[in-house]
């Protein structure tokens, strides 16, 4: 053994107290901010501030000089910020469950573990315990890089009050998970049609034959995996162990990039942090060249549009609503010029939340 380890040893040894005497600080700090909040009659949803995480993990990754990478170092830091707002106020998130869903992963990855995850059965319950306050914030996906829009969450803002108060971007690395010891006895496979879209070239390559079952997520879809040995599941690692199953095949999604955006829902509108994202609603009568005058205003105001999605309005056959993305804030004077400006153009626009971009992590 090297006469360097043992010193080396007693660095970190010194150097962990160090690190934990200042997050015991930082703790403190904490619970002073929640006592002062509470004297102002702050509620629940006002313990959490994105626009403030936001900032926080910005510089955080900003001053990094490494050897860790940023990634690591704000993930680190998103932990510290979850436990101490524990401290002031354990936060009840509502997802799209049960247990061991990638949208569970999701909010775990916005809020950190120090908060309570609620399963919901469906992307409307997520709505619904939110708007009666039963849960702080809801997170629901909304977009995949290989199979679009999620169509139920879009549906669910034509209705509801609402807004999007951030967003979560997850790697999705599925898996082939099962009772049974090999590939060869499986004669179905559960999944979302989602996960069933994204292996579908592994599936016609591995499992030609054999019958794909669309269920309500690729939670469910593990649940039933275990109560049948002839049977498997597209999930995430996590559900093996939550559900006790074997892991046949990983990493078998079509794409290696394949990626999936979640939102972060609640009541709350959230102030600018610098890095902002506006999604909005918008609906406009079927005539000539009623898109090209809903998008003038963002070109004209030199705003960048992400996305456009169009849904059908239900106020007529063939009349759609745009759900659209951009860039900025709607309190910068660009956007707030563009939606003036829409507003003369379209039937009804809606911004459905400013919020911060996705942090990567």
């Amino acid at each position: 053994m090297s006469d360097k380890l043992p010193q080396l040893r007693k660095k970190i040894d010194a150097l962990d107290e160090q690190i934990q005497e200042l997050i015991s600080q930082r703790a403190q700090v904490a619970v002073d901010v929640a006592e002062a909040k509470s004297e102002g009659g702050a509620n629940e949803t006002s313990f959490y501030r994105a626009e403030r995480e936001a900032e926080v993990l910005a510089k955080v990754k900003s001053r990094n000089q490494g050897p860790l990478p940023d990634q690591e170092v704000a993930r680190l830091f998103r932990e510290i910020m979850s436990a101490c707002l524990a401290l002031e106020q354990v936060m009840s998130i509502a997802y799209l469950g049960p247990e061991g869903t990638y949208t569970q992963a999701a909010a775990l990855k916005h809020f950190g573990h120090s908060v309570n995850t609620m399963p919901q059965a469906s992307i409307a319950d997520v709505f619904r315990e939110v708007e009666s306050s039963n849960a702080a914030y809801g997170v629901v996906p909304v977009e995949n890089s290989t199979e679009g829009m999620v169509t139920h969450t879009l549906d669910e803002f034509m209705n509801s009050s609402l807004h999007i108060c951030g967003e979560v971007e997850l790697r999705i690395h599925h898996c082939l998970l099962s009772l049974a010891d090999d590939v060869s006895s499986i004669k179905k496979v559960y999944s979302h049609r989602q996960s069933l879209g994204q292996c579908h070239r592994w599936l016609d390559v591995n499992l030609a034959g054999v019958e794909r079952i669309d269920v309500s997520s690729n939670a469910e879809a593990a649940k039933r995996a275990a109560e049948e040995k002839d049977s498997a599941a597209i999930a995430g690692e996590a559900a093996a162990g939550i559900y006790v199953l074997n892991t046949l095949a990983n990493n078998i999604e079509d794409e290696t990039d394949n990626t999936t955006r979640f939102i972060v829902i609640g009541k709350r509108e959230t102030p600018p942090c610098g890095k902002d994202k506006t999604s909005m609603l918008i609906y406009t009568e079927n005539k000539p060249g009623a898109l090209y005058n809903i998008l003038a205003p963002f070109s004209n105001n030199n705003v960048s549009m992400t996305r456009i999605e169009s849904r059908p309005s239900r106020r007529g056959m063939w009349n759609y609503v745009f759900f659209i993305d951009i860039e900025g804030h709607q309190s910068d004077a660009s956007v707030a010029a563009a939606l003036t400006a829409l507003q003369k153009e379209a039937n009804m626009v809606k911004v459905l939340g400013s919020y911060p971009k996705a942090v990567i992590l």
